[in-house]
């Protein structure tokens, strides 16, 4: 029996050895976290707790039971949420859909008695085509938009949403073009931004008006920012985000991470 067990460890250290020899990474697959372009052994204990585990929840009620298996990004989203809280300053998220990020935030935080504003801001109808750049459309981000349009990926049922976040109090529902629609909301200091649009121009033009509201310590949290594919994005971002002398952490979940 001993030498079996010898052998076995004997032929595992051998394929390993070649793996890596070859520049791949052999992983215990009974513990380990593969989700949303995401690989890691290190610790996911944080999906064990129970308050995230009742919030990723609400998320997932939503999006009408809908699971995109994503919970560290929103393990991230919550922590920034949590830390954002306690500065002055309102909510805002730009690209809401069928809002799980922000209920399962919403719920994290008992918002009802948070004593802010959540802005929710969004077309509610998809994105706009017209806003992506020639860069992207060489990229093919066009056609994946247009394809999600087309599956029904995009909540336009103004009725469905307001009736999931009609449990909360001081949630603003908002539903027009970003940036277009932003002048007209009468905005107060913002301690965290929320940015998913999926589209370079609409999210570099949001931080840009965002960020003379934001807060001292206020958070931006950047949904698609070091996500496969979505390089115009990070550009754009970079680029915007130099201007202010401020630099973007890349988290390996594809957000991107600010503080003022």
């Amino acid at each position: 029996m001993q030498g079996i067990r010898t052998l076995r460890d004997f032929i595992k250290h051998a394929v390993k050895s070649t793996l890596r020899g070859a520049g791949y990474e052999l992983f215990n697959r009974r513990n380990r976290y593969v989700e949303d372009g995401l690989l890691t052994v290190h610790n996911d204990h944080f999906r064990n707790d129970p308050e995230f585990r009742a919030a990723y929840k609400r998320g997932t009620l939503a999006s009408a039971g809908v699971d995109p298996h994503f919970e560290w990004r929103v393990h991230v989203a919550l922590w920034a949420a949590r830390t954002a809280v306690k500065l002055p300053g309102d909510f805002v998220e730009c690209g809401v859909n069928a809002g799980f990020m922000s209920s399962a935030i919403l719920r994290s935080l008992n918002w009802s008695h948070a004593g802010k504003q959540f802005y929710l801001i969004d077309t509610f109808a998809g994105p706009d085509l017209n806003q992506f750049s020639a860069d992207e459309i060489r990229r093919g981000r066009l056609q994946i938009a247009q394809d999600a349009v087309a599956a029904g990926a995009y909540v336009t049922d103004m009725d469905r949403v307001r009736r999931n976040f009609s449990e909360w109090r001081n949630v603003q529902l908002v539903r027009g073009l970003i940036p277009d629609i932003l002048a007209s909301i009468p905005f107060e200091p913002v301690a965290f931004l929320h940015l998913d649009l999926n589209c370079a121009f609409p999210e570099r033009e949001a931080l840009r008006f965002f960020w003379k509201l934001l807060t001292p310590g206020g958070i931006v949290l950047l949904d698609d920012y070091a996500y496969f594919g979505h390089t115009a994005q990070t550009q754009a971002i970079d680029e915007v985000a130099a201007g202010f002398g401020v630099g973007v952490l890349s988290l390996p979940t594809g957000q991107g991470l600010i503080v003022k």
